[in-house]
């Protein structure tokens, strides 16, 4: 098994709090060596997971906790957000955000499962389980790996 690293964070259900997880990813993944524009893609795909959790989970009460994990590994940043709230269906939600072409204009994007487009189109791997709550668990690889617009992980290095 592979060793890594792994830092846990648990916040109230309160959008105030986004910023404070943005921050500490922020300074792992630049301890890790992630480029800027890398960084910036993890905020953002880190903030939606924790709204979608304030605002559908607990319908923005302030009551609850989110649980954000970060696995801290040689080639990638695995961040796990996980809340004990209402979970959803994520067939019905897929369904109605359909699927996205990749000359589809931004502004032809249907709202509802935005959050949910966007973390799958910044992040390199995404995997949602809502059977109790939900745990959203997302995986950026260092710039070394990519991966194309079919999912592939492919390799850059030569």
């Amino acid at each position: 098994m592979e060793s890594f690293d792994f830092v846990e964070l648990k916040i109230p259900a309160e959008a105030e709090y986004v910023g404070v997880v943005r921050l500490t990813m922020s300074g792992i993944a630049n301890r890790m060596g992630f480029s800027y524009e890398d960084i910036e893609d993890l905020k953002v795909a880190v903030s939606e997971a924790i709204t979608n959790s304030v605002t559908h989970a607990y319908n923005e009460t302030g009551q609850g906790e989110i649980t954000i994990g970060f696995g801290i590994y040689e080639d990638c940043l695995e961040i796990m957000i996980a809340d004990n709230g209402s979970s959803f269906n994520m067939q019905k939600v897929r369904e109605e955000i359909g699927p996205y072409e990749q000359d589809e204009p931004i502004e032809n994007l249907r709202e509802g499962g935005f959050g949910l487009f966007l973390i799958e189109a910044l992040m390199d791997e995404v995997q949602i389980n809502n059977n109790y709550g939900v745990i959203v668990l997302m995986k950026k690889y260092l710039s070394e790996k990519e991966v194309d617009f079919d999912g592939d992980q492919v390799s850059t290095t030569q």
